[in-house]
């Protein structure tokens, strides 16, 4: 195939896209059907059945494919919650589905573990953190529920592949920092959603220093900074780790064998001259020991500085997905050799899986923690999702080395979390105050972002399937605001409503931002919106109330994934044009909450841009992929009718 470069990427999505048409190389920007290596659910499997059987499906299409893992809700022994895990786990056998059980580990650690998420492989997840697997090489990225059942049924769903931001790592870390430190740092410094809804790909001669589980903590809170994935490259320290997995399971694994071997061999790479929409340049070397909060993840602050405030805490905690591996819970044991946790805090530890838990047993690790106080909780996600024993309680302080800490995640609303590296957690606890230990970097640090001019989507010009229109005109309607979220779009209080109908979700659309908004909009309307629009909770409904009111469609500056997901699913139009927000924003105040303007609006389709006045405003290219999404009425419509295809003689 002679094309334009790849970054890794859509190197990886080449490999993993499915009806394409003979020769066409995929980009940025690009809507694509995909189907994926594999794809974990959770304690959501539940749900996901429902949906399953909605669609219609009575059998997975590649039992190889799903993974059930129940992670979330595993200290929940009630007869409901038993009952729900004993339908998974007979849904799983009677489809020959791989299951792992309530106290088998957190679901993305046995994605690693067991040789789900390989090296130049794709594999999603219905759970934010599938941006963990991209440590090893693996393009990791969450999807929502319509997406699994979609999955389970046909083997495919749809993607549209992200721009690319490229972090270029150099030096080493010093001493007493972490991969935990390098996203917080991150993090906090570029906290403007400068990767919103982007993919992230870690490069430079800094990368080799990092360890494997170094990388899988910075992977997996490119999902806190707002990236759809964050993915390293296939070097010599991915090779040793998978070297080393291979000899722990021996021969007879179905996954850690020789085909990893070879497939390692082929592992895809970026291109020279590949296209990026921006790169930042980190020095690891001015990276230091940082801590994240209060209830807010992307305000940071150096832990010298807290140190000498002297912030009491009530519980710590080394657990989840994020930094519950065996290396963090040795460095957490390294700091609490011969120490006791202060009198007043409760130090929590659960392993992020049995294995873990074994190898930390094994090292002496697990021991010197308990010896020192630690509480243990089994294999699961527990305080870090507010389940479970250990939950912050009313004017409690806490700090953990688990990846979120929003008012009343971890417990209390009328309590704190702060988020650092286990040993900064470990430090913490023995001293009863947000400490670190003895001797680490201090200075400022030393990243920088610039844009990169020359990236783009390609030729924007688009074959349209039959039936799909050229264009959509309609009376312009701003809603300026940033940041809109869901609740906003579509109040909380009816999301578990089933018997609210479309016409009850059309009078209640934007109640929460605007109460107006429903007697001021027409039908035919076009909706101009700010930037992240629909962030928040997933709900269809936020998608599907401004489809019943009669808006066409809606133009953002851009747009949160999972309401991307949620309105494409069904079979409604959401499309980022920054351009087009900017000059709105430059024109009309920002101090009214919905505006409707005197102009027409028109969407072109052919030429993938939208005319506002007297200028034109580009758009990624609407490929066949969403086009068929929009035609056949959504995903679970889309599904349908392949199933019924298979069914014909």
């Amino acid at each position: 195939m002679k094309s334009s470069p790849q970054n890794l990427v859509e190197k990886i999505v080449q490999r993993f896209a499915v009806d394409l048409p003979p020769g066409q190389a995929v980009h940025s920007g690009a809507y694509l059907m995909v189907e994926p290596a594999h794809i974990l659910t959770h304690d959501n499997t539940g749900a996901i059945l429902k949906k399953f059987s909605v669609i219609g499906a009575t059998r997975v299409a590649n039992p190889r494919q799903p993974v059930f893992a129940l992670d979330h809700n595993v200290q929940d022994t009630s007869p409901e919650n038993l009952a729900k895990y004993r339908k998974i786990e007979d849904f799983a056998r009677s489809m020959g589905v791989d299951f792992y059980p309530a106290g088998r580990g957190i679901g993305h650690q046995i994605m690693l573990e067991e040789g789900y998420a390989l090296p130049g492989t794709l594999a999603v997840a219905s759970d934010s953190h599938a941006n963990m697997y991209g440590g090893i090489g693996c393009l990791g990225t969450p999807v929502v529920r319509t997406d699994a059942a979609a999955i389970w049924a046909t083997g495919k769903t749809w993607w549209q592949i992200p721009p690319v931001t490229r972090i270029v790592l150099t030096g080493a870390l010093p001493a007493g920092c972490s991969g935990k430190d390098v996203i917080l740092n991150l993090i906090g410094h570029f906290h403007q959603d400068e990767v919103l809804n982007h993919a992230l790909e870690f490069t430079g001669e800094g990368v080799a220093t990092l360890s494997v589980d170094d990388r899988l903590t910075i992977a997996n809170m490119t999902t806190e900074w707002g990236a759809l994935a964050g993915l390293f490259p296939v070097d010599d320290r991915v090779h040793e780790w998978i070297e080393e997995r291979i000899r722990r399971k021996g021969p007879g694994h179905p996954r850690w064998n020789e085909s990893v071997r070879s497939r390692l061999k082929n592992a895809p790479q970026a291109d020279a001259g590949a296209v990026y929409a921006q790169e930042i340049r980190l020095d690891l070397g001015s990276v230091q020991p940082v801590v994240s909060g209060p209830d807010q993840v992307k305000r940071t602050t150096p832990v010298s500085q807290l140190e000498r405030q002297r912030i009491r805490i009530s519980k710590a905690y080394l657990v989840s997905c994020v930094n519950s591996r065996a290396s963090d819970l040795a460095a957490a044991a390294e700091v609490m050799k011969g120490h006791k946790v202060a009198s007043g805090v409760e130090l929590y530890i659960a392993p992020a899986s049995r294995d873990v838990q074994k190898d930390s047993e094994k090292k002496g690790d697990w021991h010197i923690l308990l010896a020192a106080g630690g509480r243990t909780l089994p294999p699961g996600c527990g305080p870090c999702i507010g389940m479970g024993a250990g939950l912050l309680q009313e004017g409690e302080v806490g700090i953990s080395a688990t990846n979120r800490n929003f008012k009343g995640r971890m417990g209390s609303r009328q309590a704190v979390a702060y988020l650092a590296s286990p040993v900064v957690v470990a430090a913490s606890a023995i001293k009863g105050y947000i400490a670190a230990p003895d001797t680490f970097h201090r200075g400022p640090l030393r990243a920088e972002l610039k844009k990169i001019e020359s990236a783009g989507t390609g030729t924007r010009e688009v074959h349209l399937l039959p039936g799909f229109p050229s264009q959509l005109s309609g009376r312009l309607v701003f809603c300026p605001r940033d940041n809109l979220n869901t609740d906003g779009i579509y109040p909380g209080k009816y999301t578990y409503r089933d018997d609210f109908t479309l016409e009850q979700q059309a009078e209640v659309v934007m109640e929460n931002y605007d109460p107006e908004f429903r007697r001021i909009v027409q039908p035919g309307d076009i909706l101009a919106a700010g930037f992240n629009f629909g962030t928040g909770s997933s709900r269809e409904q936020a998608a599907t109330a401004l489809q019943a009111r009669g808006i066409q469609l809606v133009l953002a500056g851009s747009l949160s994934q999972t309401y991307k997901r949620n309105a494409l699913n069904n079979s409604y139009l959401v499309l980022e044009v920054p351009a087009l927000i900017r000059r709105l924003k430059s024109i009309f105040p920002d101090d009214r909450t919905t505006i409707v303007t005197d102009s027409t609006v028109t969407v072109d389709f052919e030429q993938s841009r939208v005319q506002f006045q007297d200028e034109t405003y580009p758009f990624a290219p609407l490929g066949p992929a969403a086009q068929e999404l929009i035609l056949e009425g959504g995903l679970e419509t889309w599904v349908k009718h392949r199933l019924k295809d298979e069914r014909q003689p």
